[in-house]
């Protein structure tokens, strides 16, 4: 679910731009059923409810909306069961649909980028995260923090690392998403990269990123949560 005006997800995937395409921006503000929003994908199994730049309007729209920051909340609640996971990718803002999607959402899957100025962005952004869990959804969790743009020929990606996992600990995948040639090319193939390069580095890391993710539903679901998982 594509909730960043930007569309990148959408694009990422496969779907051209089209004015005439039903997204989540109508869903929203228009109340539109998902099942006249949903697209199938190029992968199998996997439903997309594509975005454009009308949900940059979306987010002011939604200022004066009743249950403002419930929106998305009330939108995803039929799919649960629906859904073994239900992915919610976010712009790089805390505005209205940023926060739509954290009130719906499980759990959040935090990208660092291995600078320092992305480092000392984390603890505001958990705090931030602390705030909503208070206010507005209790049950959000932390999926974990995720490392990205890793270039393990430099000091400074590795003590990036460092610093985090000696901070948060297990909180930090054990997958790393490297600096790579391979997925900065993908999206303008509009092909996501298990199906432009598998064997790349990238392809490589988002696979354990999967794999670890997958694991961890397994372990909740043990433990008698429910199955469906929603992740900013």
């Amino acid at each position: 679910m594509d909730c960043d005006s930007q569309a990148n997800a959408t694009a990422a995937i496969g779907f051209a731009k089209d004015p005439s395409r039903r997204t989540l921006y109508h869903a929203l503000i228009l109340n539109e059923p998902f099942e006249k929003i949903v697209q199938k994908s190029q992968v199998d199994r996997l439903d997309v409810v594509p975005a454009d730049k009308n949900l940059a309007g979306a987010a002011v729209e939604l200022v004066t909306a009743e249950n403002r920051e419930h929106r998305l909340q009330a939108f995803l609640e039929p799919l649960q069961e629906r859904y073994q996971f239900i992915i919610l990718d976010c712009p790089p803002a805390l505005d209205l649909l940023t926060l739509n999607a954290l009130v719906a959402a499980n759990a959040v899957l935090v990208p660092i980028q291995c600078e320092y100025l992305a480092l000392e962005g984390v603890s505001e952004l958990l705090d931030t995260l602390m705030r909503i869990r208070r206010t507005l959804n209790p049950r959000l969790e932390i999926e974990g923090i995720l490392l990205t743009m890793f270039d393990e020929r430099t000091t400074l990606s590795r003590q990036v690392a460092t610093d985090l996992r000696s901070f948060f600990g297990s909180q930090v995948f054990q997958s790393l998403i490297p600096r790579n040639v391979r997925l900065a090319e993908a999206p303008s193939f509009g092909k996501p990269i298990i199906f432009y390069d598998l064997h790349s580095k990238g392809a490589e890391g988002y696979t354990q990123l999967a794999q670890e993710v997958i694991a961890n539903a397994e372990k909740r679901a043990g433990a008698g949560t429910r199955g469906a998982y929603s992740g900013a």
